[in-house]
């Protein structure tokens, strides 16, 4: 179990961390699960379903569309049979969690704040904010509640209005080095993640947070 010392807990007063969702607290891409689930359930070819979805999940993604908006293009366009409810139920169990980094999260020593900025969809983000495990988040921003996604910089300001502490207080989590990259220049501390090497990522947020 990651944990930290009482000497390392207080000096963490006044340091606090930010994550992505997508390849930070699960495991592998959403879209690339989700998109496969569909093309199996419905025998459409994973490509013609992926060729459609990727080329409207911005709508998503910036909130444009409503889910079932999504959806409804993207039958039309690969020619899917399955009505909008299998979809949703599909979606969402498309989620694959990254226990370790829940774990981690849960282990966050009090004082510390904690936030979330990710490219999140409609319902997905619903989804999410009813996870008893996001009880311990301070700020939950979603791009699609937004209107802006990662790496825009207006994303970056909303995060840190939204964890209400400067952003060279806060590290971010992320699977992407453009959007590490992207929150670097926009005052974060970033930290670089990918699930098969979680044991050091700890070291490293354990570091920040006793820095």
């Amino acid at each position: 179990m990651w944990a930290m010392t009482g000497q390392a807990a207080g000096r963490a007063a006044g340091r606090h961390v930010a994550f992505d969702w997508g390849g930070v607290f699960t495991i592998g891409t959403f879209d690339g699960r989700s998109t496969g689930n569909v093309a199996e359930r419905s025998g459409v070819a994973v490509e013609r379903v992926r060729e459609s979805y990727f080329r409207h999940v911005r709508q998503l993604e910036v909130g444009a569309w409503t889910l079932p908006q999504f959806w409804e293009t993207l039958q039309a366009e690969a020619g899917i049979n399955l009505p909008y409810a299998d979809f949703e139920a599909l979606y969402l169990g498309s989620i694959h969690d990254n226990a370790p980094m829940y774990a981690t999260l849960a282990a966050l020593p009090p004082g510390v704040r904690v936030g979330l900025l990710s490219n999140n969809y409609p319902v997905v983000s619903d989804h999410l904010r009813r996870d008893p495990r996001f009880g311990r988040f301070d700020a939950l921003v979603f791009s699609n509640e937004i209107g802006h996604k990662k790496p825009a910089p207006e994303a970056f300001a909303r995060l840190e209005e939204a964890m209400g502490v400067g952003a060279a207080q806060v590290a971010f989590v992320d699977d992407v080095q453009e959007n590490i990259d992207a929150a670097q220049a926009a005052g974060f501390h970033g930290l670089l993640y990918h699930h098969d090497h979680h044991a050091e990522f700890e070291e490293r947020l354990r570091a920040w947070l006793a820095g």
